[in-house]
């Protein structure tokens, strides 16, 4: 992986091979899509653009970047491979800013531009080298002047002023946690609103949606086109794109799920048959689940993955195959603070919790929020009279469903409260 101090030049990574997990080769990079961002921070690099073999162009986000070596760029996990659509937000570095002229005291074009990590594969554009023109001699040769590196604060064109645009907030949001996305979209104006929704990406649109209140969910993806709908609805947990789906029309909702691919519309599907506040009506159907030849660090390793909640990941299943939700017999659960203590070479299933007993789908509201208590757990397997495992009850999914229908707005209207009274 590259150093978090080690400057990667953006012209070197245009035309670099991408290879996937087992080392094959499925394209080319073609450019860095990058967004600016207000209050003095560096642009935030926001992915990739790659050619693929067949020449469509598709989008791999910088969270899928795993390493980027002087000859490649490896990939990790799986892609979109939809074509490529910019955003109104969006810079793409090489098509919008390389070779392109700028303001200074003689005739200067940006010649490449350096990103680095500055986290765990999050990335920021950092040096910009300037090549400035030199004087044509009288037989029409002129030499060719050293780049001068400075920083992209010096280059006017990567500074976003503090007018809030549309653009603007896009940058800003991708700062922001979800419930403060959201209340920024609660706060808006419905053209403001539309403009900023027509720009963000699915899935931070569709994890501020799970933290609007119910109403403003229905009205939200009520406003988007089928296809942009189902789009979001898939990126929702499928727990929460359930819920919501259930609340749409019958035929907009059976609409929206003919459009979802097979496996995400079977996930909602799924849940869809239990009754909202059940077991089976809360639970994901997406926890850690293990074989019973699994290792402790092979369970750390699936804990790991940026994409789980807190809360998912202290726990993982044991079951026999198939180990996707439903899957084969239930065999039992460990909790991540055990396999913490214990060696990585120790088979997960010689670990388990005896004293958990299961959640069964059809429990209802009351009988699962005892089971949490009684337990003191932030998530319980679900597993059918048959033995096979379903999914897995959140804490956080159950106040969702022991608070008042409206918390998600009376809490927006406090924070509006607030403000106004600090103001």
């Amino acid at each position: 992986m590259v150093a978090n101090d080690a400057q990667v030049f953006i012209s070197r990574v245009i035309g670099m091979p991408i290879v996937d997990a087992a080392g094959d080769q499925v394209g080319r990079v073609k450019d860095v899509v990058c967004y600016l961002r207000t209050d003095g921070r560096a642009p935030r690099v926001k992915g990739l653009v790659i050619e693929l073999f067949a020449r469509a162009r598709i989008f791999v986000p910088m969270v899928r970047v795993h390493d980027i070596t002087p000859n490649q760029v490896a990939i990790l996990g799986q892609v979109d491979t939809r074509r490529f659509k910019r955003r109104e937000a969006e810079v793409l570095v090489a098509a919008d800013l390389l070779d392109r002229n700028i303001q200074r005291d003689r005739p200067t074009r940006i010649h490449d531009i350096s990103m680095v990590q500055v986290r765990n594969r999050e990335w920021e554009l950092a040096s910009v080298a300037l090549r400035a023109s030199t004087v044509v001699g009288r037989f029409g040769f002129g030499g060719r002047s050293k780049p001068e590196v400075v920083s992209w604060k010096d280059i006017p064109e990567l500074i976003l002023s503090s007018e809030r645009t549309a653009a603007h907030l896009i940058a800003e949001f991708s700062d922001m946690k979800a419930a403060d996305i959201a209340q920024e979209l609660h706060d808006m104006d419905s053209e403001a609103r539309a403009e900023v929704i027509e720009a963000l990406d699915d899935d931070v649109l569709a994890e501020a949606i799970e933290e609007l209140p119910e109403d403003e969910q229905i009205e939200l993806i009520s406003q988007l086109d089928t296809e942009r709908a189902a789009d979001v609805l898939a990126e929702m947990d499928p727990d929460d794109a359930a819920d919501l789906i259930r609340d749409l029309p019958e035929d907009v909702a059976e609409d929206l799920l003919q459009r979802m691919e097979p496996e995400e519309q079977a996930d909602v599907r799924r849940l869809m048959v239990y009754e909202d506040a059940t077991a089976g009506g809360m639970m994901t159907p997406e926890p850690i689940i293990l074989d019973t030849d699994a290792t402790v660090a092979q369970a750390l390793a699936h804990a790991r993955v940026e994409q789980l909640t807190p809360a998912l990941a202290s726990m993982v299943f044991v079951c026999r195959p198939p180990l996707e939700t439903p899957s084969g017999r239930y065999v039992g659960a460990v909790h991540t603070q055990r396999l913490l203590r214990e060696a990585p070479t120790i088979l997960v299933a010689t670990l388990l919790d005896e004293n958990l007993e299961p959640l069964r789908p059809h429990s209802q509201l009351a009988q699962v929020s005892r089971f949490f208590a009684t337990y003191n757990l932030v998530v319980a397997p679900v597993v059918t009279e048959e033995g096979q495992l379903v999914g897995a009850v959140t804490v956080d999914d159950v106040l969702d469903h022991m608070l008042p229908d409206d918390w998600r707005g009376d809490l927006m209207d406090e924070v509006e409260a607030t403000e106004v009274s600090d103001g």
